[in-house]
């Protein structure tokens, strides 16, 4: 193994001298690099021999001692200044700092180039990498086998701090846990350090964001630093990476011990394994998915046919086939999914707020009187709710009461999102569950056609308008409207009246003087002018009750076709 006193010994680079660090004189030497940037501390690996010009830190005194210092934490090999091309002599706060640290500092005479001098070191090196090599192989095959007998991540992470003696933390592409493992010498235990709840973010933005984004910009580990109750905890950050699509985040709580040049091998490799693992769970995942979403569009659509099958899939995926259940469905539209002209980032941008929406769902699902599974297809989340059938029944207002407490929720934590909230009907069986899910979609489908801007509707608010909507046509609708309510409708188009919308809440308040003119702020004597006017113009006197229904009727339709009839006008 090439140390920095082995160099003294090289014939062919004479006039090498220490000015600085003895201390660490037998630092082990694993490569030789050349050092002209600063952002390139990320990048350096332990035991590396550092060489350059000094020209990035000449007339920085400041840079001078960080890089002494950032040297000193990765274990460096040691630093070699070229001499007599920005320096006449090291700057003695170099040489304190070196000397406190204990990282060699040399002074490389000037006639020697660096590429030179890398040439050299690397083939007196070149002996130690067969060695290296065949260590190298013993890990690959070690991790190998782990792999190839199901082990799986969390064998892959014991023996990963067994070998490099720290521990382990691993977390997905967006940071949340998915496994750890402790050290037994460990001094700052994780779980003091970390919230250590699986599928759960650890670690704190701050510290998330500090890390690049993009695999291309961390070339090797990355170091930081994690900061608790005045304690700086080392921290090296791996990308489990394949295919340019990072799959997690390896993280060494480096408190055992600081990691040498072969733990980084080691920490390759089994990155290697980890990202086999984890595309392998993913593509199962998928499949489980795929299986998982056809099962809810057939249990959605009324596909499902055998009571067996029903029962054997439905407990599969978490269901009751034995449970009474109703659906909710959720229509998300915001302006932030027209401003993608990329339809990638359009779905994107979708998915998140779905996403996002789904996880307030749960956290609120306890509230619901019943059990909550929810998924989304699109913009339209499904949240279904079954009860057991021992159980009274979920009135209307119950339903109403849950879901608009849920809607109040949404509206306040998803920002530039407007929600249409559809509620179906409660059924016996799961087998009937299908028209619920179709209740609650034309729920939403009439709030659509009422230009309703956001807010929740059960299908038993709306039957008549189901009713209309669905079985006569429009054409039918609008002659029935002209006859009852035709002449209204034209002398508020002439005058710029309102007395189908005072009908309208007539109506609504059941023909009470008084209760209409609060609700439409209105003195109570111009209310009772603009009714008599109403009865003048529809030539009744509104009482007889054929007539009223006619007229109720009427002011359905006009809800149903009001924006055809403003077309039409």
């Amino acid at each position: 193994m090439l140390t920095v006193k082995d160099l003294f010994e090289i014939k062919s680079i004479d006039g090498l001298k220490i000015v600085a660090g003895e201390k660490g004189i037998n630092n082990e030497i694993s490569i030789v690099n050349i050092i002209e940037n600063p952002e390139a501390f990320d990048w350096l690996s332990p035991n590396e021999l550092l060489l350059s010009t000094g020209y990035i830190f000449k007339d920085n005194e400041e840079l001078q001692n960080r890089i002494i210092k950032e040297l000193s934490e990765i274990n460096c090999a040691g630093l070699v200044i070229k001499m007599k091309r920005y320096f006449d002599k090291l700057p003695q706060n170099m040489i304190d700092q070196a000397n406190i640290l204990g990282l060699p500092l040399l002074e490389l005479p000037f006639e020697y180039t660096l590429s030179k001098v890398i040439s050299i070191i690397n083939e007196k090196a070149s002996g130690r990498y067969d060695l290296l090599n065949r260590k190298t192989l013993d890990i690959h095959n070690l991790f190998f086998r782990i792999t190839l007998e199901g082990g799986g991540i969390d064998r892959i992470l014991s023996m990963l701090s067994e070998t490099i003696n720290n521990p382990i933390i691993f977390v997905n592409e967006d940071w949340k846990l998915v496994d750890f493992t402790e050290h037994v010498n460990n001094k700052v235990p994780l779980s003091y350090c970390l919230d250590l709840v699986k599928n759960r973010t650890a670690f704190s933005n701050e510290f998330i964001d500090s890390i690049p984004k993009d695999v291309s910009e961390i070339k090797k580990t990355i170091k930081r630093i994690y900061y608790l109750e005045g304690m700086e905890i080392k921290c090296r950050i791996l990308p489990v990476a394949a295919a340019n699509s990072i799959y997690g985040y390896i993280i060494v709580w480096e408190t055992v011990r600081e990691l040498a040049e072969f733990d980084f091998i080691i920490l390759e490799q089994a990155s290697t394994n980890i990202a086999l693992e984890r595309i392998k769970a993913k593509e199962i995942e998928e499949v489980k998915l795929k299986i998982r979403q056809d099962f809810f569009d057939d249990l959605l659509t009324g596909k499902i046919t055998s009571s067996e099958t029903l029962h054997t899939l439905s407990e599969m995926h978490g269901l009751h086939s034995n449970y009474m259940y109703y659906c909710i469905v959720i229509n998300i539209e915001s302006e932030e999914f027209q401003k993608y002209e990329d339809m990638v980032a359009r779905r994107v941008s979708l998915e998140n707020k779905a996403r996002k929406s789904i996880e307030l769902i749960y956290d609120y699902a306890s509230k619901a009187d019943g059990e909550v599974t929810c998924f989304h297809r699109n913009n339209r989340i499904i949240i279904l709710i079954g009860q057991n059938e021992n159980r009274p029944a979920v009135s209307v207002y119950e339903a109403k009461e849950y879901t608009n407490n849920l809607y109040r929720i949404l509206n306040k934590q998803i920002s530039n999102s407007t929600f249409l909230i559809g509620i179906g009907r409660q059924y016996g069986t799961i087998r009937s569950l299908h028209k619920s899910f179709s209740e609650a979609n034309e729920s939403i489908r009439l709030m659509q056609k009422f230009e309703d801007s956001g807010g929740v509707s059960h299908f038993e608010d709306h039957s008549i308008y189901h009713f209309l909507d669905s079985n006569i046509k429009d054409m039918e609708l609008e002659e029935f409207f002209m006859k009852r309510l035709g002449k209204v409708y034209d002398h508020d188009q002439s005058h710029g009246t309102s007395y189908i919308i005072t009908l309208e809440n007539y109506f609504q308040n059941n023909l009470n003087i008084s209760e209409t003119s609060k609700a439409m702020f209105l003195h109570r004597n111009t209310l009772i002018y603009r009714i008599e006017k109403i009865k003048e113009i529809l030539t009744s006197d509104l009482k007889n009750s054929e007539e009223l229904l006619q007229i109720q009727l009427a002011l359905k339709i006009f809800r149903l076709l009001n924006k055809k009839l403003r077309k039409d006008s």
